[in-house]
């Protein structure tokens, strides 16, 4: 991952996602918009064995968000994240697939790193921020 962060130093200015203390080991994730090659999609951050992993919100099995409920990607014993749809299986440490129909790849990891009390997201060449939603 420090590659990836450093690549993502060079590319563009952290962006402050949440306070470290919303994110608890094998909890609720964070997500949020991005563009990724310019098209709109979504990425997450949780917290395992203490450690903040940020991915693509995408299953390599077809590309569709894997949450079940916002936020909610660990399956039961908080040991793997699993896709909603048809339940490949994830490691949490580096986004390799470990079991389920998303055969022998890993989830794209995004930059993301704790300061102060605050996660931040480095954004890279290929994953950039969305614009803000318009006002209604």
């Amino acid at each position: 991952m420090a590659e990836a962060e450093a690549e993502a130093d060079a590319e563009g200015q952290p962006v402050a996602l949440c306070a470290s203390s919303a994110l608890e080991d094998g909890g609720l994730a964070h997500g949020w918009d991005v563009l990724e090659f310019g098209r709109p999609a979504r990425a997450f951050v949780v917290r395992f064995d203490g450690v903040l992993r940020a991915y693509m919100n995408r299953c390599l099995h077809v590309p569709v968000e894997m949450d079940w409920q916002p936020g909610q990607f660990f399956d039961s014993d908080k040991r793997f994240i699993i896709c909603s749809i048809h339940g490949a299986t994830y490691d949490p440490a580096d986004g390799r697939c470990v079991g389920g129909p998303c055969g022998r790849g890993r989830l794209k990891a995004v930059a993301v790193r704790e300061q102060g009390g605050v996660v931040h997201w480095y954004p890279s060449r290929d994953i950039r921020p969305a614009p803000p939603a318009p006002s209604v």
